[in-house]
This record gives C-alpha cells, structure tokens and sequence, in this order.
C-alpha cells in the first residue's frame, strides 16, 4: 500500500507551483504522467482551486481530493469506505499556467497539431530554488490558451492533459462521501506516501 500510495502522489506531483487565482476555471481531462516511476494516468475534475483525481491504476486509493480552500487532500480508498486527510503543501500543485515560475526566457521552436488542438512549442528556461537552470519544453493550445502539455528538456518528466473540456463542475466532485470514515494515524503511518523528488521550473 505504501508504494501504491507513492505512487498516487507522482501521478498528483508536478512540483510546479499554481497559485491560487481568482479567477474561475472549470474543466475535466485525462491527466498522463511519466516520471522515472513510469506513466500515471488519472482523470481530472477541476474547479476554481479544488480538483479530484480518479486513478486509472488499481491500488486501495482510487480518488484523491484537492481542496486549496480547507488546506487540505483527501485520499478515499473505496475498498475499505476510509479516507486520510493530508495537508497541502506544493507537491500536491499543478500546472495550469501559461508561464512557468521562475521563468528567464522563452522561444518558440515550432507548431504542432496535439489532442487535436494547435499547439506552439515553446523552449523555456527557468531558475531552480538552488540557482541552477532547467530547460523545458511547454505547447500551449491556441485555440483554447491552455498548455496541454509540459515536459523537462531531458525528457526525464512529463504531464499531459488530453480531451480538455470546459464546462460547470458539480461541488459534489470535491466533497467527502458521507458513508467514509477517517483513517487513524496508526492506521496511516505504514502506507503514507514517499517523499517525491520534485521539480521545480
């Protein structure tokens, strides 16, 4: 359970820092990401800073929930009707930005048709925390200004959305269901995720 868990946490873990916005979004999409743990596949709810993920990998955690307002992630593992709430912190963030943090320069390099969508691939370099520089490449979509795709130039980290569409969000997505109990600590401790290298653009 403790490497599956870990394994929910690359699927969630960008490491890329999204700030909270005031503006609304409100989409679903079919999220893929490759790590040096392998590819993850999830579908992804999300709703002006709260998002649900539904893993495609079998495992005892099947949904896990972001909520920005409460500070706070859910992972619901169906199979027992339990859930363990976590705190948020940067590892849980995503990427739905059009700029990348700590961003220095930026050139595109090409244009390329992805998930059916116009895209513009961009090179960006970035500052790491540390002082180093990092290259990624990013496509943005034209036709809907959103970047569907972000990886790390040495193509050691991925994450894609697929089958973006916009539209209202029902709240009930990012809510606990009321016949789940919480998980206690002792509970927890042995199966709580592995740190995950982050990466930071």
């Amino acid at each position: 359970m403790k490497t599956w868990l870990a394994c929910c946490a690359s699927v969630i873990v960008t490491a890329i820092w999204f700030p909270y916005s005031s503006w609304a979004l409100e989409f679903t999409a079919d999220r893929v990401t490759h790590t040096d743990r392998g590819f993850n596949r999830a579908r992804i709810f999300y709703h002006d800073g709260m998002w649900r993920l539904e893993h495609n990998e079998r495992g005892p955690v099947s949904i896990t929930i972001v909520r920005l307002d409460r500070n706070q992630v859910w992972h619901l593992l169906p199979v027992t009707h339990h859930y363990k709430t976590v705190s948020y912190d940067r590892d849980y963030a995503l990427h739905l930005s059009t700029t990348l943090d700590h961003e220095i320069s930026r050139e595109s390099i090409g244009v390329q048709i992805l998930d059916g969508h116009p895209t513009v691939l961009y090179e960006v370099l970035t500052i790491t925390p540390g002082g180093g520089r990092e290259s990624y490449y990013q496509w943005i979509a034209t036709d809907i200004n959103f970047p569907l795709k972000l990886a790390k130039k040495n193509g050691d980290w991925m994450v894609e959305y697929r089958h973006v569409k916009f539209g209202p969000i029902s709240d009930v997505f990012f809510e606990l269901p009321r016949h789940y109990a919480p998980m206690d600590d002792d509970q927890y401790t042995a199966s709580s995720p592995e740190p995950v290298r982050r990466m930071n653009p």
